[in-house]
């Protein structure tokens, strides 16, 4: 008989590469996991492969023609799954009585909503979605503290640092002496490459990334650097780091995943394979450690650790993001909307790999000047910049 009460899961962006390699390290622990609910956009045969295999009560699809066709496969296969569809059917499975912990692993603004609806119910939250705290900040920071949620970071710089961090830190670095939060960066594809050569970057080449396995999206941002830019703002708000205090070194062998600096001079730092399924793992069992199915790390193979300071003339979107950050306000919600839309028009082919960072730059200099107090201020934040940097996409286009 299992010592461990079993844990009811929502993976909110199941079919991605998060909810993927979440649901593998599930499938290694069937007396300590079982799913609740799986969600995806529009990828029904793969939301359907993975139905059909952890049998979830519900299974959620944003698109509603993909929720029909899931239905209708699942229906034919015998399965007993509840298929539901739109957006408010993500918070329902993410606030749900019988759900213990929610994957929040859903790309961009569109998983905020649900993602706060399992904090303000008070869930274990794994946060993957970098952009709920990017676009809501405190908001999102409050609903953690007022509702008893427990917040655990996915990414791999967040979960080094949470591990690099003393047990018990309440976002307060200067109590606990700390000195500085480091976050590694691998420098994505484009490390080395001159500025020319990124003029006629295509998105194939962006999407190529040395070290890690991750979906378009976040593969172009971790090119332009602005993953990292966005990782700061991260930083920023789950340990309580003022952007001074937080640094950026680039680390080629994205082995060392992030690193804190104490006051007495110690350097404590987070060590392991590349491999998503280490911090995933981590956070479903925290406090405890469970096997994640991730290869030993082998020093003597590896041999050496590089680091470099990051070229900002290289990567302007890194230095965007922390202006962003000084700025605060409705700033960090409009440098992600104005990203999210000029990632995909670089991915459709409508502007150039540089252009991604031109966009940012004329849509954060015209801002609005507003609190980010409520989601309709969020909200609207995210469509004033998204406007901003449609029309900037056309010039560029027209160009």
């Amino acid at each position: 008989m299992s010592q461990h009460a079993i844990q009811h899961i929502t993976v909110l962006g199941a079919t991605g590469s998060i909810g993927q390699s979440t649901l593998d390290v599930i499938a290694r622990h069937p007396d300590r996991f079982s799913v609740f609910a799986l969600s995806a956009q529009r990828q029904d045969r793969k939301l359907l492969e993975q139905v059909l295999r952890f049998a979830p009560r519900y299974a959620v699809m944003v698109d509603a023609d993909a929720a029909l066709r899931l239905q209708s496969a699942l229906r034919a296969a015998g399965s007993r799954t509840e298929v539901l569809s739109g957006s408010a059917a993500l918070e329902h499975v993410a606030a749900a009585d019988e759900v213990d912990m929610v994957m929040a692993a859903i790309v961009g603004a569109a998983g905020l909503r649900p993602t706060l609806a399992a904090a303000q119910a008070g869930k274990k939250v794994l946060l993957a979605n970098k952009e709920a705290l990017v676009l809501s900040g405190q908001l999102f920071m409050d609903a953690v503290a007022d509702n008893g949620a427990l917040l655990l970071p996915i990414d791999s710089e967040h979960n080094a640092v949470f591990q690099a961090l003393p047990a018990g830190y309440a976002r307060s670095p200067g109590v606990s002496g700390v000195r500085k939060v480091l976050l590694t960066a691998s420098g994505g594809p484009f490390r080395a490459s001159s500025i020319e050569e990124l003029r006629a970057v295509t998105p194939d080449e962006a999407c190529a990334h040395p070290n890690w396995v991750m979906g378009r999206k976040i593969s172009v941002d971790s090119a332009t650097m602005m993953n990292k830019g966005l990782e700061v703002i991260e930083a920023h708000w789950l340990f309580g780091a003022p952007a001074d205090i937080i640094e950026v070194v680039v680390h080629p062998q994205s082995v060392i995943h992030s690193m804190v600096e104490y006051v007495d001079g110690s350097v404590i730092a987070q060590l392991g394979n590349p491999d998503m399924r280490t911090p995933i793992a981590h956070a479903l069992a925290w406090p405890e450690r469970i096997d994640a199915g991730v290869r030993s790390l082998d020093l003597f193979d590896i041999a050496r650790l590089d680091f470099e300071r990051p070229d900002l003339q290289r990567f302007p979107c890194l230095a965007l993001a922390f202006s962003a950050l000084r700025a605060g306000g409705a700033a960090p919600a409009t440098l992600n909307a104005a990203n999210e839309e000029a990632v995909e028009a670089f991915l459709t082919q409508r502007i150039g790999f540089l252009d991604i960072a031109r966009v940012i730059e004329a849509c954060l200099e015209r801002s609005p000047d507003f609190a980010v107090d409520s989601l309709d201020a969020v909200f609207a934040a995210d469509a004033q910049a998204r406007d901003r940097a449609r029309t900037e996409i056309r010039n560029l286009s027209a160009a």
